[in-house]
């Protein structure tokens, strides 16, 4: 195994992107890992927008769990500089052996730059700068691993074809099954490709298709280009096939389908974003319901 290409078991092949997980408190962030783990889920997702420090969260949730995979899936490269993430990533590889993987994440405008004051450059260039500093970044606890146990949070195809090329793979979030298969080709054969999908969760689709509607609406502007390649038509309609693509709803069965498309399409890893009425609140029971369909 070439130092690129860790082995992508330690993932496992289903995980669940915590969604909400900044938005519980602490008790609760505890109670929502311990329930993912002892369900089986082989990695736990999260996002770095407004919460809490992704390193410090990853340190929280690998110190109060014995094997998940704790993935910090879109810690945005304005949030700190690429010296001290390659440090972080390597502290906690060095605790946590084979339970980290640090995803890197180009941020908003706004973000970056409103909240951040920094200046938001092109996002290759920018993503490509601050790879070539975390390779070569000299700090970190002594003899941890060489292995670049990082991915890229990607869309577009430039960073998809930049995450095959400098790292392990790519991790693709809220895109329908066909842009999976096309997330493959760009990638290559041997890049990990990790998905994850929104779902909404109910035997009864009409009670699941507004807030399916609510969350491919707030999707859309980082996909409208995306979806229009795909020859969805009047992306902005948010028509009952553009949403169904982006949001699989409906019962357990009607999700593991789709989770199943997506490995035939050439996915590595499938994470569950279950989205529900009640944000803040972990939800716990669906996961365990999606874990009898999808695990082992």
């Amino acid at each position: 195994m070439s130092a690129r290409t860790p082995d992508s078991s330690a993932l496992g092949r289903i995980g669940i992107w915590a969604g909400d997980l900044d938005s519980y408190p602490a008790a609760g962030m505890r109670e929502a890992e311990t329930a993912i783990e002892d369900l089986g889920y082989g990695t736990l997702w999260f996002a770095e927008t407004t919460g809490r420090e992704a390193m410090a969260q990853a340190a929280i949730l690998l110190s109060a769990t014995r094997r998940i995979t704790v993935a910090a899936g879109m810690t945005d490269i304005y949030a700190r500089d690429a010296v001290t993430a390659a440090a972080a990533r390597r502290t906690l590889e060095e605790a946590f052996p084979g339970r980290f993987l640090l995803g890197l994440w180009e941020s908003h405008p706004s973000l970056a730059e409103d909240i951040r004051g920094h200046r938001f450059g092109s996002p290759p260039a920018t993503m490509g700068a601050y790879l070539d500093t975390l390779d070569a970044a000299p700090f970190g606890p002594p003899a941890t691993t060489a292995l670049r146990r990082h991915v890229l949070a990607a869309l577009e195809p430039g960073m998809l074809a930049l995450a095959a090329e400098r790292t392990w793979g790519a991790t693709v979030l809220g895109m329908p099954v066909e842009y999976t298969s096309t997330a493959r080709a760009v990638l290559g054969p041997d890049a990990l490709l990790a998905v994850t999908q929104l779902c909404v969760l109910s035997p009864d689709r009409t009670r699941t298709a507004e807030l399916a509607a609510a969350m491919a609406a707030a999707a859309l502007p980082n996909r409208r280009t995306l979806l229009h390649d795909l020859k969805y038509q009047d992306v902005d309609a948010l028509g009952d096939r553009l949403v169904d693509a982006i949001v699989a709803h409906g019962d357990a069965e009607d999700i593991a389908r789709r989770v199943h498309e997506h490995l035939d399409a050439g996915a590595d890893h499938v994470s569950l974003h279950l989205l529900t009425p009640a944000p803040g609140i972990a939800p716990i029971r669906q996961w365990e319901h999606m874990a009898t369909h999808l695990l082992p």
